[in-house]
């Protein structure tokens, strides 16, 4: 298709509304224009102390109900400290093959047992955590980065009927005709969520086999979330430069780049 060509912009409602993430905002400029471009390692060390956290509580717990799972049997504690060893093992070994899989430049695992997996619900976690530091938006923007990372190296490739380029309302003017130039270009549609729950009616109805996607740190977490797991996600962060919801901007080159490889153009 010709260089000028531009996509078809469907529009699509749902029920949770996208935004909603920054409900709290009090209107104040955003940190650094609203660009929370993070290195990986910041996620890094915010996700071992998620799993530390984690591991430190439940030995808690486990050390509180000790005396009353002994009136149960009284091998049990023991039973489930081990249990507990085993699981600070097999958590430690997967989370340094998750950072050998990203420093490594190879995926040492089955895209269900590291990125669409087990690191879904780590990522999420340590965002649970870093906002107890005031420092969510750039975790949140880091562990994506990660996540793009491992799934870019999967190599996928789908048919220009089979890619879904999903995209929020707020963009700006010239971000909006980037990106339609850009699904033009290759010839893949383009939809614009005007509320929440953005994928799962889209993917219903139009059964892709992979999917672009483009919104802020909090809501991308909240849609890798809810489609990730199910179906093959790139998800591209935006900068809001007037604040959330509105005019925000988009790396071009990005997305130019991951559609073209996942359609093969």
């Amino acid at each position: 298709m010709p260089e000028t060509s531009r996509a078809q912009l469907i529009h699509i409602d749902t029920d949770r509304r996208l935004g909603h993430e920054w409900d709290e905002w009090d209107g104040r400029a955003l940190p650094n224009g609203g660009d929370f471009s993070a290195l990986p390692g910041l996620f890094f060390r915010y996700a071992a102390l998620t799993i530390c956290a984690g591991l430190v509580a439940l030995a808690g717990v486990l050390y509180l109900l000790a005396p009353r799972l002994t009136l149960v049997a009284a091998a049990l504690p023991v039973i489930l400290a081990w249990a507990l060893a085993a699981g600070v093992a097999v958590a430690s070994v997967w989370f340094g093959v998750l950072l050998l899989s990203f420093y490594g430049g190879v995926a040492l695992l089955p895209e269900g047992l590291l990125e669409r997996g087990p690191y879904l619900r780590l990522m999420n976690l340590t965002s649970l955590v870093a906002r107890v530091f005031s420092r969510r938006d750039w975790v949140e923007h880091a562990a994506i980065d990660v996540y793009n990372a491992l799934a870019e190296r999967r190599r996928r490739r789908v048919g220009k009927g089979e890619l879904l380029v999903l995209i929020p309302r707020c963009l700006s003017k010239q971000a909006l005709d980037g990106v339609l130039a850009i699904a033009g270009r290759y010839d893949v549609p383009v939809f614009v969520a005007t509320r929440g729950q953005l994928a799962r009616r889209v993917i219903r109805e139009r059964r892709p086999r992979a999917v672009v996607a483009v919104a802020c740190e909090r809501d991308m977490m909240t849609g890798l979330r809810d489609v990730a797991g199910k179906l093959p996600v790139l998800g591209l962060t935006m900068q809001l430069p007037n604040g959330p919801c509105r005019d925000a901007v988009l790396e071009l080159a990005v997305m130019d780049r991951w559609v073209r490889s996942l359609v093969g153009a």
